[in-house]
């Protein structure tokens, strides 16, 4: 099957949801595809340093502005997205992102692995790496950032049967984009890492943020790789199905020859 997907990189304003989500809007707003990621945090931006700071911009990923907002385009589009977003739940603040679908599901996942002073602010995700159907019914697994560099996030989706392993991010490490190729070979899926651009400067602190957003196919190879400055939205089209074949060889089979017997997790 044919399944348009697309990444967005952009520069989110510090605190400002409302210029975030307009921005995004308009990035995205009028692009015909099946599924469109978009980075880590993307209403809010990324360096916080306090609570009071998070609480202001922190919402209900089910009734909250950016659900509403996203609801609307999947429905417009007939198109799935994936965003990143600040998310209260009761007494707890989440690093989440949400998989929004032309018929109003939300679903919605908790990052696994904080990363520097993300420890501060957030309380570690605890819903685990589930697989959701996206638009079709395809298969979507949600890994953010950091947990690229636990392999056992993605084979988890993987091994769950994600087709595609959508990833917002806010990469400051250099090593991410490459690292992807092998986590999209090694579990012969799609993967999209939607990162952001830009500074954020924190007190006396400064983050800079890598862009070079990337759609990779079930060999790990790079079908589109966005640049480290552009604002934009790419799409490729792919075949979902091809992420359901695990063989390497006629000898050989990425999840049929694993031997857990022997592994230590």
């Amino acid at each position: 099957m044919k399944y348009k997907i697309g990444v967005c990189q952009f520069k989110p304003k510090f605190l400002d949801t409302t210029y975030n989500l307009e921005q995004m809007k308009s990035l995205v707003g009028n692009i015909q595809a099946d599924l469109i990621v978009l980075p880590e945090l993307a209403t809010s931006g990324y360096f916080f340093n306090s609570k009071k700071q998070l609480i202001t911009i922190s919402e209900d990923a089910y009734q909250g502005q950016t659900a509403d907002l996203f609801l609307k385009l999947a429905k417009k589009n007939k198109t799935s997205y994936v965003v990143g977003f600040s998310e209260k739940f009761k007494d707890k603040i989440f690093n989440s992102s949400m998989l929004v679908n032309p018929n109003g599901d939300i679903h919605v996942y908790r990052k696994t692995h904080l990363f520097y002073e993300e420890t501060k602010w957030f309380n570690p995700g605890n819903t685990g790496f589930k697989v959701f159907n996206a638009k079709d019914n395809v298969k979507v697994g949600m890994m953010i950032c950091f947990d690229w560099i636990f392999p056992e996030s993605a084979r988890s989706l993987a091994l769950n049967g994600a087709q595609i392993i959508a990833h917002p991010a806010n990469l400051v490490l250099p090593w991410c984009q490459q690292a992807m190729i092998t986590r999209s070979l090694e579990n012969r899926v799609f993967s999209i890492t939607a990162n952001r651009i830009g500074n954020e400067q924190n007190d006396s602190q400064k983050l800079t943020f890598t862009g070079l957003s990337q759609m990779l196919n079930t060999k790990g190879e790079v079908l589109k790789k966005l640049n480290k400055t552009e604002e934009s939205v790419h799409l490729v089209s792919i075949d979902p199905e091809k992420a359901d074949d695990k063989s390497i060889t006629e000898y050989n089979n990425a999840f049929g020859d694993r031997r857990t017997e022997y592994y230590n997790l």
